[in-house]
């Protein structure tokens, strides 16, 4: 069932998506499951855009298709989850990018985990994760580029985040569709997250092996 529900999602079919998003939790599907179904559908999404099948307004109506699904499952996994106990994340798009799909998805699936997260947005620039770094004190800066641009303003951002002091105050994890090992090796960071649910098992590792 749940396959369907990426199905009706990666072809843009946005009713037949919340109808069977709907269904799913009516038969009792556990919530988290049905947004890691969302995010295996935003990835092929996000796919299709770097090949040129998809454009701009495609990932616009993926993203309000994840946006309505995730309203339904927000207060159902809230009420399932007892208080944060899982630690501060920041998380944002680095400066030049304006792509936040897949940043929302990791969003979604950390504060559905348990821990406080903080999103900063898009095209944020370097400063501007520093001054969110010593206001909100997370254990762990997230940040996200679907643009090949987004590696110099990665490296530029964990460049400041180390002239401000406070690289060995965090973790910093890298994600995005076109981003590798090799560009967690340039750009500094500590690791880099293939998908949103290797974001979230980053943090848990990171945080809860403190």
């Amino acid at each position: 069932m749940t396959d369907s529900l990426v199905q009706a999602l990666v072809e843009m079919k946005e009713t037949e998506a919340l109808q069977r998003a709907k269904q799913l939790l009516a038969d009792g599907s556990d919530p988290l499951k049905i947004l890691e179904s969302c995010a295996r559908a935003m990835e092929i999404v996000g796919q299709r855009f770097e090949k040129g099948i998809y454009f701009l307004p495609h990932l616009m109506m993926a993203g309000e298709m994840l946006k309505q699904i995730s309203s339904l499952i927000k207060p159902l996994i809230q009420e399932q989850k007892s208080g944060n106990q899982g630690g501060k994340v920041l998380i944002g798009t680095v400066e030049g990018d304006i792509h936040d799909i897949g940043k929302n998805i990791v969003v979604f699936l950390l504060d559905a985990n348990g821990f406080q997260v903080r999103d900063i947005g898009i095209n944020q620039k370097p400063s501007k994760f520093v001054e969110a770094i010593k206001d909100f004190q997370p254990k762990v800066v997230g940040m996200s580029g679907l643009l090949t641009l987004a590696f110099d303003s990665m490296k530029k951002t964990v460049q400041a985040i180390e002239e401000a002091g406070l690289r060995e105050k965090v973790r910093i994890m890298i994600g995005g569709g076109v981003v590798t090992e090799k560009i967690k090796d340039y750009s500094g960071a500590d690791a880099y997250a293939p998908d949103a649910m290797a974001g979230v098992r980053l943090c848990k590792q990171w945080i809860q092996g403190e």
